[in-house]
């Protein structure tokens, strides 16, 4: 049984990537100077030559390393890590996100809105109590 790692499909993890920030083949062909076929090309290959990757790199706002080692898993424990531990997370095991209570919220809209008749309504007769 053999143990050798198969290697990563650079031009595989280059398309997901630019899927991911849905960018379209042209897109990318366009902001690094080539054609879509070579970006397809590109995303077909196994490797890709570094200072390609580089600018790739560039264009999709990720690092080289991003490229090399994309995997899906990482992708889902990354957006995993946020919701559990990030911006979302308003404490120890909250998963309380709203910071009002929207029924108050919604009172207060129906409160104002009957205040703005009450207000037309008023201005209307005056209007009409003048003629």
């Amino acid at each position: 049984m053999s143990t050798t790692v198969k290697p990563k499909h650079i031009g595989r993890n280059i398309s997901r990537i630019r899927e991911l920030k849905g960018m379209k083949q042209d897109a990318l062909a366009i902001a690094i100077g080539v054609s879509q076929q070579t970006i397809s090309n590109i995303e077909a290959n196994e490797t890709v030559e570094e200072s390609k990757l580089i600018e790739i790199a560039k264009v999709l706002e990720v690092s080289v390393e991003a490229i090399k080692n994309f995997s899906e898993e990482n992708v889902i424990n990354y957006f995993n890590n946020i919701y559990d531990h990030g911006v979302f997370n308003t404490g120890t095991n909250s998963h309380n996100y709203c910071t009002f209570n929207p029924l108050d919220k919604v009172v207060e809209l129906y409160e104002r809105l009957v205040q703005a008749e009450k207000d037309k309504n008023e201005y209307l007769e005056k209007l009409l109590g003048g003629k």
